[in-house]
């Protein structure tokens, strides 16, 4: 059963009866109570969520840190596919995607991101090292909201993290 599939029944057991326990609704779908408690844990999490695509994983991970301490949720994917399936499962409230990385690159991603209905809603940020006026198009062209190259100032992401964010709520 995927986790689409999961959160409404879990969300309908939890009004039909607020007090009952991870295990109680894990016994009533016949679902693992580890898995339950993870995606209440996902339904409960209010913080605006980024998703970073980047098969670097020292950027990543420094720059998960970084967002992190602003309070925001932060999840990673090392490819464009894994990308691709979190942002689908995760719902973030923006990405912020690399453009080189083996196997799908993020123009990719972006042009099947933004062709789906379920998230064309979601913006993206571009963030490469990819820094010729065409590859800049080509990325605002395919649909991104925004274009950062790297190396990159944080304080420069952080305002224009916060910048898309604020379009996306008004």
């Amino acid at each position: 059963m995927n986790t689409e599939n999961i959160d409404p029944k879990i969300l309908a057991l939890m009004e039909q009866n607020p007090h009952m326990t991870d295990k109680e609704i894990a016994m009533s779908l016949g679902l693992d109570e580890s898995l339950i408690s993870q995606r209440i844990a996902f339904l409960s999490d209010t913080r605006e969520k980024i998703l970073i695509v980047d098969e670097e994983i020292d950027a990543s991970t420094a720059l998960k840190l970084a967002l992190e301490t602003e309070g925001y949720n932060v999840i990673e994917a090392l490819d464009g596919y894994e990308g691709l399936m979190k942002a689908k499962s995760e719902n973030p409230d923006i990405i912020l995607l690399d453009i080189m990385m083996p196997g799908m690159d993020g123009f990719e991603v972006c042009q099947l991101l933004k062709a789906d209905p379920a998230s064309r809603h979601i913006p993206i940020i571009m963030l490469t090292a990819k820094g010729e006026v065409d590859d800049k198009v080509e990325g605002l062209e395919m649909g991104a909201d925004d274009y950062i190259t790297k190396p990159f100032n944080l304080k420069e992401l952080k305002a224009r993290i916060r910048i898309v964010l604020r379009r996306g709520t008004v």
